[in-house]
């Protein structure tokens, strides 16, 4: 059986809701970040990175949450769209993986996490994080799925971060970006969806990001650049 190791962030979410969608058997298999669990030995053979998600396929160990709905996606045969735009596919999985993510990602740590106050970080990572969105909602304008006719990998793709829109930007943020949000109210709307973000509370992580969980996370810290 798949084994898909996970906690309740952004990436590992997305990959859950593939597996729902799919109606894929899975063994889910927590990994608390906050306790440094991602650095363990046997998950660092399934992903030499240490971050979740991974996924074990009967051996065939992938890493990174866009190469796993990839390689699900062309595994099974769904979610993907028309052969003739895998090209539109593949810019998109690489604009979230290259952009949506890395920015969404500093954007939440210079907002919420960072232990300095950094006002060129965050005025940065927030103008990134508002344009990427921006770029979806004008790719969103006039369709009803991010590329084809059909509900894809990239749509779940963009659901698992858009999701945290408000935590990153603030209050009514949603509200600038109507059609990412349309598309972000009809994926949460599905059963799969809720039952993607809700395996996170079937296991208990820890919660606190007390200095146990910055140590684990924030290894910089640590850590003197010579």
């Amino acid at each position: 059986m798949l084994k898909f190791y996970f906690n309740g962030s952004p990436n590992p979410t997305k990959v859950a809701l593939f597996l729902e969608e799919a109606g894929l058997a899975y063994e889910p298999i927590p990994v608390d970040t906050r306790t440094g669990a991602q650095f363990n030995q046997e998950f660092l053979k399934v992903n030499p990175n240490g971050k979740v998600p991974a996924i074990d396929d009967d051996g065939a160990k992938v890493f990174d949450s866009n190469a796993i709905l990839l390689y699900l996606a062309e595994k099974t045969g769904k979610f993907l769209p028309p052969a003739a735009q895998r090209g539109e596919l593949l810019s998109w999985l690489m604009f979230v993986a290259t952009g949506v993510g890395p920015f969404f990602g500093q954007a939440v740590h210079f907002k919420h996490f960072a232990p300095e106050k950094i006002d060129y970080a965050h005025n940065r990572y927030q103008f990134e994080a508002r344009r990427h969105l921006g770029v979806l909602d004008e790719r969103l304008a006039g369709r009803q799925y991010m590329v084809g006719d059909t509900y894809t990998i990239v749509d779940m793709d963009v659901w698992g971060w858009v999701r945290m829109t408000n935590f990153i930007l603030g209050d009514e943020a949603f509200a600038q970006f109507p059609n990412v949000k349309r598309l972000h109210d009809e994926i949460s709307a599905r059963p799969a969806a809720a039952k993607a973000v809700a395996l996170k509370d079937t296991f208990k992580f820890k919660a606190e990001m007390d200095d146990e969980a910055r140590a684990a996370m924030f290894k910089h810290l640590a850590t003197k650049v010579a």
